[in-house]
């Protein structure tokens, strides 16, 4: 597909997430493959004028990561213009302006979807940036506030005449958070509203097939993949083969799965630093084991590590712990194995059935005190 002057190798793109699309992982999904496109965290326009060390972090990239777009948060128009300025010094191919993120401390200074309840004040403000760099502009936004004012179809048509390349919706309302399904209808109103530009429809997208339903019933473009790419970071290269074959390649290996999770894990230690890196990958090691089997001692244990002896130490105990389960060939015998059709795993402890959950910790309790 095309977005702006770039003829991209597929239409699946990975979406920003707090905490998570760091270098380290945009990294090891490109590896992968079938990823086109990556999103670096939201990054305060302010901050990144003002060149915090936190700030340059989030939007730090390398060569093997392009194209990338870095995306803004704010809702001071000369600040967004020095900031995307500022995007295109540092090498991104695109600026995305966050125009859906529903937390309190970004809706409260009117970045977010407080956007999307201020239609001309926003175009003024995507005008003036796309005015100001040679890169494009996107803009990722949800359906509207909430049901009442499902702005996003009027939005998406006031931000292409402003000058947009693209729009990337998630189909759900600031109200709903991520609680609900995603509304695939809303999406296609979207898609609909819009003349020439791509809109990338995001939103409850864990399978190969869940990506193809929102393209079939939407008419988006491609699909942007978050959550679902953090529990699965094959998901890329699987659904791209799967849309232009209709074949779904097999699950990876275990042996696959700890090859790529101890990538991933050295590249955590590279960006920050072995005992910072080893404390920020406690969070993110448990979501390959999701995947593992019976997997209660490694979840257990890689919480404590600072560092890269800690992590062999804890896989190569798990490893011969796993063994039990295993056949000759160390796959997992037909009664741990997982359940394609339930996702689920034997549980070794309980001896019955448990359910996976798939998405990342999101902020739980009323919207309005996230």
């Amino acid at each position: 597909m095309q977005l702006g002057p770039y003829t991209l190798s597929s239409n699946l793109f990975l979406s920003p997430l707090a905490g998570y699309t760091n270098l380290p992982f945009r990294l090891t999904l490109r590896e992968l493959g079938g990823l086109a496109w990556t999103t670096c965290d939201l990054v305060n326009a302010r901050s990144l004028i003002e060149r915090t060390p936190a700030a340059l972090k989030l939007v730090a990239s390398s060569p093997e990561d392009r194209p990338f777009a870095i995306q803004l948060f704010g809702n001071v128009p000369e600040e967004m213009r020095e900031a995307a300025r500022i995007c295109q010094e540092l090498g991104a191919q695109s600026v995305d302006i966050n125009m859906g993120c529903p937390v309190k401390k970004v809706v409260r200074v009117g970045g977010g979807s407080a956007m999307m309840t201020e239609l001309r004040k926003t175009a003024a403000l995507v005008r003036g940036m796309v005015e100001a760099i040679d890169i494009p502009i996107t803009a990722k936004m949800r359906l509207g506030w909430d049901d009442e004012n499902l702005s996003a179809p009027e939005l998406a048509a006031v931000l292409e005449e402003a000058g947009v390349a693209a729009i990337f919706v998630h189909g759900r309302t600031r109200a709903q958070g991520f609680s609900g399904r995603v509304n695939l209808s809303g999406i296609r109103a979207v898609a609909a509203a819009v003349r020439t530009i791509p809109v990338i429809g995001n939103g409850d997208v864990t399978t190969p097939q869940a990506a193809k339903r929102m393209i079939d019933e939407t008419g988006c473009a491609g699909v942007s993949i978050g959550r679902g790419a953090f529990y699965d970071p094959w998901i890329f290269r699987r659904t791209d083969h799967y849309l232009r074959s209709g074949e779904l390649l097999p699950e990876p290996d275990f042996g696959e799965r700890v090859r790529v999770m101890r990538l991933h894990f050295e590249r955590y230690c590279d960006f920050y630093g072995e005992a910072h890196g080893a404390r920020l990958f406690r969070k993110v090691a448990p979501w390959y084991a999701k995947r593992f089997g019976p997997a209660k001692p490694f979840k257990q244990d890689i919480i404590t590590i600072n560092s890269r002896a800690d992590f062999e130490a804890v896989l190569t105990r798990y490893i011969d712990w796993r063994s039990q389960f295993c056949d000759e060939h160390g796959e997992l015998l037909p009664r741990y194995a997982l359940d394609p059709l339930r996702a689920s795993f034997m549980d070794a402890e309980t001896d019955t059935r448990t359910p996976e959950r798939t998405a990342i910790p999101v902020p739980r309790g009323p919207i309005e005190v996230w």
